[in-house]
């Protein structure tokens, strides 16, 4: 009998991350246990802790796989402001327990000097439509964006006023500082 080939690491966190992504999608993170996604999967639970050593470290793989993704939807938008802004609303409505893992629960990952790639990305492609000296504009757009992610996605907005409220957003965003 042939020893069985080494599994692939990278592919099986891949499934993991995929599986775990569409479980909080679908029923929310309370449903995303290892238990659960290891019956998902078809595979026992010491499996999916050769990939991820935790719970807690697989809800930030897929917090920091949702950043690539978020990157991906901004880098492809426009370059325009409200073409980002409107990206980054349609990710987070699109998505919200990717979002949720993101930025609502606890995470491990860093933002700052020493984030992972994915952060960069995302943080560079709202910069580029936001620019100034220092990145506080596109702070301040970030966290905008944030707030009408989170407020919208809570019911706590009028659906009816979404496209006034990122017109607003981005006439207030865009406009030039005052000398």
């Amino acid at each position: 009998m042939s020893p069985r080939p080494a599994p692939d690491l990278d592919l099986r966190r891949d499934q993991v991350i995929r599986a775990a992504r569409d479980l909080a999608e679908s029923d929310g993170w309370p449903a995303v246990t290892m238990r659960r996604l290891a019956g998902d999967l078809g595979v026992t639970q010491p499996v999916l802790y050769s990939a991820f050593a935790s719970r807690q470290a697989l809800i930030d793989a897929v917090a920091l796989n949702g950043f690539g993704d978020l990157a991906a939807a901004l880098e492809a938008a426009e370059a325009s402001p409200m073409a980002r802004m409107r990206a980054y609303l349609d990710f987070a409505a699109a998505h919200p327990r990717v979002y949720e893992a993101m930025f609502s629960l606890p995470s491990g990952l860093i933002f700052g000097d020493n984030s992972p790639e994915p952060l960069h990305r995302a943080f560079a492609a709202i910069r580029d439509a936001f620019p100034d000296a220092d990145g506080t504009r596109a702070e301040v757009a970030w966290s905008a964006l944030h707030g009408l992610a989170t407020l919208q996605a809570s019911g706590r907005l009028r659906p009816s006023a979404v496209q006034a409220r990122l017109d607003l957003a981005h006439r207030m965003l865009t406009q030039q500082e005052a000398s």
